[in-house]
């Protein structure tokens, strides 16, 4: 009887540990804790709190989160994944000096943008000339809006919104100001972060954001034909600088049919990124921690750490661009987390046709079962995914929302520990992981990728461009410019 009971222990116990085995949504969901992904978001703000306050390409804060992603990958889990470094070479900017004086002096309250072109040394001094606020076009967006208004050594005040900042600054640098101000377009004293983009350094104006109140006292006294003296400083420099992708993927799984998750790693020059985008970066990292538990699952799992995406989504793009088109079409599917824990969340899932929803579905699904307010959504234009959905890869993702009331510190010195909704992470990152497990045992739904030589004229074709002239009409995606409730980018 006893022999006969340690048996039937030992093959109940070898019968569980079969089972645990098996990579399936319920054991990946299990694996998932909210003190492990505090954890990593812990290291991610001490990473920034010790470099001088981010984690931002180009500079150390960056290279130390690389470190912190590869002692796990490679040294932790190196026995279950092949991993490898991407580098990749890109236009680095930053502003060490910015200073806006008026007649009152100083303002303590204003923001450069990343890619600022500099003013000459000194500065620059001129009159103010507002132009004309149009928040439905969007003020200063189209050559029409500077016909008759004389900016010539002077220094243009716009107002922030609706079209990219870059095609601001580049009319008033046509037209001959030497500088601008650019009126914030959310009240308060808090001035989020931009991208001008890379592609736009020398060939705009410099540049100072104010806030919406400052902005509008000026335009106002402006427009009733007071002469506002103002002196712009700008001291900024810039020059290219090695960065890295980190690309880990199983050893298990069919290297031909390969389904892959991604989310940044770097953060912008003014804050830590622990919700932008360090939650994304954790989920990634503690579904890897599940993965490596079990063995087969039927098609190859990879994750990427994109570097440099603030600085316009390049880490990802030059990943993608870097791929044969016979790799292309190994990529079976992608998710993309980029913000997924944020304060006051919505829970929106990407999608934007049924290609896409059969990797969306299973967030949906558990999200909603959870009740928790998940729908899908359009994709916008500004993060990682876009290079993916450019190669006709189907794709998903889950983005929390970015600004108030969402997210209130983002692109901020205060995205902070304190700035992360632990529930909508959690549930999340186990809804991420569902899906994962899902698409890695069977992809039997998921149709191959849409080529892009589909003639533009068919069915097919004509589909394809609108999703994606909607997806740029009505993307409800983070945007490397604060706009409202417009959906901008820059």
């Amino acid at each position: 009887m006893k022999t006969t009971s340690l048996l039937a222990a030992g093959l109940a116990a070898s019968g569980a540990a079969a089972t645990s085995s098996k990579l399936t949504p319920d054991a990946i969901e299990n694996d998932i804790h909210t003190d492990k992904l505090q954890n990593v978001l812990w290291n991610f703000n001490k990473i920034a709190r010790d470099n001088g306050g981010n984690r931002a390409f180009g500079l150390p804060g960056y290279n130390a989160s690389l470190d912190f992603i590869l002692e796990r990958v490679q040294t932790r889990f190196g026995k279950h994944l092949d991993t490898f470094v991407q580098p990749f070479t890109h236009l680095f900017a930053t502003t060490y000096e910015i200073a806006v004086t008026g007649p009152d002096g100083d303002l303590e309250n204003i923001l450069t943008l990343q890619y600022n072109n500099p003013t000459p040394e000194g500065g620059v001094t001129g009159d103010l000339v507002a132009l004309p606020i149009d928040d439905e076009r969007g003020s200063g967006c189209f050559a029409d809006q500077w016909e008759g208004i004389d900016v010539e050594g002077k220094i243009a005040l716009i107002k922030r919104g609706t079209c990219a900042i870059s095609d601001k600054l580049r009319l008033a640098k046509d037209n001959g100001a030497i500088g601008a101000l650019l009126i914030h377009n959310v009240p308060g004293n808090s001035i989020t972060a931009a991208t001008l983009g890379a592609e736009n350094y020398g060939q705009i104006s410099p540049v100072a954001v104010i806030t919406l109140e400052q902005g509008t006292a000026w335009k106002e006294a402006v427009d009733a034909g007071e002469t506002i003296e103002v002196h712009l400083l700008v001291d900024a420099t810039a020059e290219d600088r090695e960065t890295w992708n980190i690309i880990s993927e199983t050893k298990e799984g069919d290297a031909d049919n390969v389904v892959m998750l991604g989310a940044h790693l770097d953060s912008v020059q003014e804050g830590p990124g622990v919700n932008d985008d360090g939650s994304g970066s954790a989920a990634l990292l503690e579904l890897v921690g599940s993965v490596k538990k079990y063995k087969g699952f039927k098609n190859k799992i990879r994750f990427a750490w994109w570097g440099a995406e603030e600085s316009g989504l390049v880490g990802s793009t030059y990943y993608v661009q870097s791929l044969s088109e016979e790799e292309k079409d190994k990529v079976r599917f992608y998710w993309n987390y980029d913000m997924i824990g944020s304060p006051e969340p919505f829970y929106h899932v990407y999608a934007d046709d049924d290609a896409d929803k059969t990797g969306g579905k299973y967030i949906v699904d558990y999200l909603t079962e959870k009740g928790f307010p998940a729908e899908y959504a359009a994709f916008g234009s500004s993060s990682d995914y876009v290079a993916f959905l450019e190669a006709g890869i189907p794709s998903s993702g889950i983005f929390t929302g970015a600004g108030a009331p969402q997210d209130v510190c983002y692109h901020l010195a205060c995205d902070d520990l304190d700035n992360v909704n632990y529930e909508a992470l959690t549930v999340n990152a186990k809804a991420a992981g569902r899906a994962l497990a899902a698409l890695a045992n069977d992809l039997s739904e998921v149709p191959p990728r849409a080529m892009s030589s589909v003639n533009p004229s068919s069915k097919r074709g004509v589909a394809r461009d609108l999703t994606k002239w909607r997806r740029v009409a009505s993307g409800v995606e983070k945007h490397h410019s604060c706009a409202g409730d417009k959906k901008n980018t820059v």
